[in-house]
């Protein structure tokens, strides 16, 4: 189901790690971002749009992981838009033959054979640097950032305030580096950064796995993030929730401690 967290800004929260579809309704269409995940969901998401009125009239993929490039048939063959980053990570991941054997470990297992693959990642690369995503409804603002996954792009949704944060600003799961970039920590408090430079803008922000928070809770996300960053930096205890023993996800604790440990073995591995 659809909820209204903004005008003309929806939601629809998936029962996998409560993932986030968000629509939002312009003057012709609505524009779907990081729909899924599963073939029911992503029927069901269908039918509550067209019972907004409205035609999808483009897509947008946040960024690169399987969950937040998904499509389906019945939203219809538009634009599916990402960063010009994001869309070439897509490229080079499909270029594989194997691309569904590759990105098989990662899908969860009570889902796997539900989640339909056929349209994963067909991407429109926008220009690199675009501001904005093309759209006939409301400006949307590209926040483009190189933490978490290549081409990583936040939006922030003109009038209604709304930010869509992607793989950030979680109350469930605590941050994911990109261990494959060359300074994951330094890329990912620039985009904290970055999220903290439009805070004030901010009345609604949607997290791509999480609960949805209001005006009041974006900063104090910014700020647990990077406690937790900043702590992996300078190899303290992260004194966490969402990875101490009250965590809402036991097995984010062993995520946890293997990030700690590729972090320690990079810095050990510097000349």
């Amino acid at each position: 189901m659809l909820n209204e967290v903004a005008e003309d800004v929806f939601v629809h929260e998936s029962e996998f790690l409560q993932s986030s579809s968000v629509a939002v309704r312009g003057s012709a269409g609505v524009l779907l971002v990081d729909p899924g995940i599963t073939e029911d969901e992503l029927a069901d998401l269908a039918d509550d749009v067209r019972r907004l009125g409205s035609p999808v009239e483009a897509g947008f993929a946040t960024h690169p992981d399987w969950d937040h490039v998904l499509w389906h048939a019945r939203f219809g063959d538009v634009p599916r838009y990402g960063t010009a980053r994001c869309a070439a990570s897509m490229r080079e991941q499909l270029s594989h033959e194997d691309w569904r054997d590759r990105l098989a470990p990662g899908l969860p297992p009570e889902h796997a054979d539900e989640i339909p693959m056929d349209l994963l990642g067909l991407l429109t690369g926008l220009p690199d640097g675009a501001a904005s995503v093309p759209f006939d409804g409301p400006p949307i603002r590209i926040l483009e950032h190189s933490a978490h996954a290549p081409g990583h792009a936040a939006l922030l949704i003109g009038g209604s305030g709304v930010l869509v944060a992607g793989d950030m600003l979680s109350d469930i799961l605590m941050p994911f580096l990109d261990l494959e970039a060359a300074d994951p920590i330094g890329d990912y408090l620039a985009a904290l950064q970055l999220f903290d430079s439009v805070a004030d803008e901010v009345t609604v922000v949607i997290p791509g796995h999480g609960s949805v928070g209001g005006a009041g809770s974006v900063r104090a996300r910014i700020d647990l993030d990077r406690a937790y960053v900043e702590a992996q930096r300078d190899g303290r205890s992260a004194g966490d929730p969402r990875v101490g023993p009250s965590a809402p996800l036991e097995w984010l604790r062993d995520v946890h401690h293997w990030q700690q440990q590729r972090l320690a073995d990079r810095t050990r591995d510097q000349p």
